[in-house]
């Protein structure tokens, strides 16, 4: 009887996890994504927006709130809910690659999306989220999203702000430069089709935690010196503003990040000193690193003064970022400044394009800051 009973309920068991599992998989059901020329009545969804942009006035676009978005860091995204089975976003200008991501499910990827109106549907009635993850690097100009919205049957619904903040500054080891690749040799192309930002260690660390995050980096560059010295902007002479051209400061009275993780060096020491460069030998350009790294972490913790900053690097350049970038943290913390740890990461294979960190490597970046993260009991609670 005992037995007979046992089986009864295992069936039932069985029988309710199955009914489940099927409801689950029909309301992640494909959908698709696809630009339209015909609009609906449409009304504005409101929105989430991760990353910096710059928000201005969109005079033909009030269907979708009257404003546009324009973006130049990489690892901006934008998120919405809604009660239907579609939903619709604007893309003003799109040079870049964008994924589409409903309820966890992602769509095939955007590669440079015209300009337009785009649907998705063929998803089931009821609650959905959607976010729209930009891959891509926007060095050379910026690129523009014109919002969310919605048809006249369909709900809004509220997307509420994560308690959890996470900033992710540094270089092309940090954009996430390449990471698809399984070879190292690429054309600028194919390191351009293989770059996805949403898979680099620093939204994988901050969908770990369920956090919102910044990924403030450029490839390239560095503390005091850019990749083979080429000239242009560091990344702390570009870092207080919005957008590259460097006409305005951001300011963001929401964003009060608990952790940054800051790598920065690669490019002042991946390559020998060329003629006419301001260092005549490595040891003046040490010189001028150290004390301009700890400027940065200056400024960084006077915007921030309870975060926890992890500063990390990598055993490449014959140990020369690692030693270099130590004693920048051990000058910091001998100058007053607390709430820092040096994270030393070694062990990576640098298979992707041009000898960059894989999806492979990103997942071993992940992972050891999620553990001196969950090593520091206070990370979040700053």
């Amino acid at each position: 009887m005992q037995k007979r009973m046992l089986r009864s309920l295992l069936k039932i068991f069985f029988g309710v996890v199955c009914v489940a599992l099927l409801s689950a998989a029909a309301h992640a059901a494909r959908f698709s994504v696809h630009r339209i020329s015909k609009l609906p009545a449409l009304r504005a969804l409101a929105m989430r927006v991760g990353g910096r942009v710059l928000v201005t006035p969109s005079a033909t676009a009030n269907s979708f709130g009257g404003r546009d978005y324009t973006y130049q860091w990489p690892g901006t995204y934008f998120r919405a809910a809604f009660a239907g089975t579609r939903v619709y976003f604007r893309v003003v200008k799109g040079e870049e690659i964008l994924h589409v991501v409903v309820d966890g499910q992602e769509s095939a990827p955007l590669v440079k999306p015209r300009p337009g109106v785009y649907e998705v549907a063929g998803l089931v009635e009821g609650k959905h989220r959607i976010g729209v993850f930009v891959a891509t690097e926007s060095q050379s100009a910026p690129d523009t999203f014109g919002g969310f919205a919605i048809s006249a049957g369909e709900k809004g619904l509220r997307v509420a702000g994560r308690k959890r903040q996470i900033e992710f500054i540094g270089d092309s080891y940090t954009v996430g430069f390449g990471n698809l690749s399984a070879t190292r040799k690429c054309t600028n192309a194919e390191v351009w089709s293989n770059t996805d930002d949403p898979k680099a260690f620093g939204p994988m660390t901050a969908r770990h935690y369920d956090a919102d995050y910044q990924v403030n980096a450029i490839s390239g560059r560095g503390i005091v010196r850019n990749y083979n010295g080429f000239k242009g902007d560091t990344v702390p002479e570009a870092y207080p503003y919005v957008l590259f051209d460097k006409q305005q400061k951001y300011v963001d009275p929401k964003w009060h990040p608990q952790v940054l993780v800051i790598g920065l060096g690669t490019n002042d020491f991946s390559t020998a000193l060329n003629p006419g460069e301001p260092w005549k030998t490595r040891d003046a350009l040490h010189a001028d690193y150290v004390p301009a790294y700890v400027k940065f972490f200056d400024a960084l913790r006077a915007r921030n003064p309870k975060a926890y900053m992890i500063v990390w690097a990598a055993d490449v350049a014959q140990g020369e970022v690692e030693r270099e970038a130590q004693k920048a943290v051990q000058e910091f913390e001998k100058q007053g400044g607390g709430n820092i740890l040096f994270l030393p990461v070694s062990g990576l294979q640098f298979s992707a394009c041009d000898s960059h960190p894989s999806l492979t490597d990103d997942k071993v970046l992940a992972g050891k800051l999620e553990h001196w993260i969950d090593a520091d009991r206070g990370a979040w609670k700053q």
